[in-house]
């Protein structure tokens, strides 16, 4: 249960953290953000985000990704089957997934990358554990000299990526000037989709600006150690070692959080390169301090009720990340309620946390009667190739 809650629990952080963008908050610029009421609570909440939430939730959810390959592995070759297979056809099935939701519905996805990333999990499946942390601390410290690398050359890799994204927009019309209202004024799916379009390319931006792709896969390697190791099954015998694991990350990264969070909120004041550090050493600290204390919770209280509501939530995750996405448009976008832009940051994180609310009801609803939350019942489907029974 406690991987499906851990995943749970990172949906809320997820949902934090993106619908800022389902409200347009985060497309208007810094003048319209001191223009609305909420002005001074909204700076605050947007401090506590890149404090406790910014790349925190999304690093939990790749950990865990890293071991859902480690279980395909262990749980195929328990039944004589050829776990690397298995593994292509669940990425391709979700990569799929990702491209419909990335082009038709919300372009902040993150299962492409995390699909495409994926597929160079096997590559790597027998390395040893030493190998595999150093190979992980490598993917992590590369976009600090990257971002150091750039800031000195004043060359920017991402360049010509930024380029084509903007031609792509003027093509469909979007300026600078229409960019943040665009969703909100558009009335129809056609009008959302030319946003959707130029959206595409500019989360490619977002991934080669950010060095995602080496980011994601050092933390796909940690999990998959975690994973190898069956270190989620011994938790028992790893309670003092989880203690302390959570209070060297809250120790570590608290501090460097703040200064990240003041670099993220003040324009970088003290360059990209440091900014970058910040980032590297605050959120993987922050990341394994959440982790490892979810996990001594559970270690105390194994039947505490708010473990079977996480864990319902997480088994259906794919289903809820979704599902985020349209309700986000449903509220937000023209062609729902259009309130976008409406709103200030305090009031869309309450929607936020009323929406992950209710998902979890939903969860837990559903998930008493049936096997698989909807998406995920698909995706088992496409994986294996056969219908699978839905109710329980």
């Amino acid at each position: 249960m406690i991987l499906d809650s851990l995943r749970g629990f990172a949906l809320l952080g997820i949902c934090l953290a993106n619908f800022p963008e389902f409200g347009l908050w985060t497309f208007l610029s810094s003048e319209a953000h001191a223009c609305m009421e909420s002005a001074g609570v909204d700076r605050v909440v947007r401090f506590l985000l890149y404090l406790l939430v910014d790349a925190k939730f999304y690093g939990i959810f790749s950990i865990l990704f890293g071991i859902g390959f480690s279980l395909i592995l262990s749980h195929a070759a328990e039944r004589g089957q050829r776990g690397v297979g298995l593994f292509y056809r669940r990425m391709l099935v979700l990569l799929c997934i990702g491209c419909c939701h990335l082009l038709f519905v919300w372009n902040g996805d993150i299962l492409v990358l995390y699909a495409l990333v994926g597929m160079l999990l096997p590559l790597l499946r027998r390395l040893s554990g030493h190998a595999l942390l150093w190979m992980a601390g490598v993917c992590l410290v590369v976009p600090v000299l990257i971002d150091a690398w750039q800031e000195g050359t004043g060359v920017s890799l991402s360049a010509p990526v930024y380029d084509a994204w903007w031609q792509v927009a003027a093509a469909n019309g979007i300026t600078q000037d229409n960019f943040a209202t665009w969703l909100r004024d558009s009335q129809s799916y056609p009008e959302m989709f030319s946003f959707l379009k130029q959206g595409a390319v500019e989360r490619m931006y977002e991934f080669v600006d950010g060095h995602r792709l080496l980011k994601v896969l050092g933390l796909f390697l940690i999990g998959y150690q975690i994973g190898r190791s069956r270190l989620y099954a011994r938790l028992e015998e790893l309670g003092g070692a989880l203690r302390k694991c959570c209070w060297w990350g809250l120790l570590t990264g608290l501090p460097t959080s703040v200064l990240y969070a003041m670099s993220a909120t003040q324009g970088h004041p003290w360059g990209l390169t440091v900014h970058s550090l910040l980032y590297t050493v605050s959120a993987l600290p922050m990341t394994l301090a959440y982790i490892s204390g979810c996990c001594v919770l559970y270690l105390h209280r194994p039947r505490h009720w708010t473990f079977r509501l996480l864990a319902s939530n997480g088994r259906m995750a794919l289903s809820n990340y979704i599902g985020q996405s349209l309700v986000g448009i449903a509220i937000y976008y023209g062609i729902g309620l259009g309130l976008g832009t409406a709103m200030g940051l305090a009031q869309i994180e309450l929607v936020a946390l009323g929406v992950y609310g209710l998902q979890v009801l939903l969860s837990l609803l559903w998930m008493s009667r049936f096997r698989f939350g909807p998406l995920e019942w698909l995706w088992r489907m496409l994986t294996y190739g056969q219908r699978l029974p839905l109710k329980r």
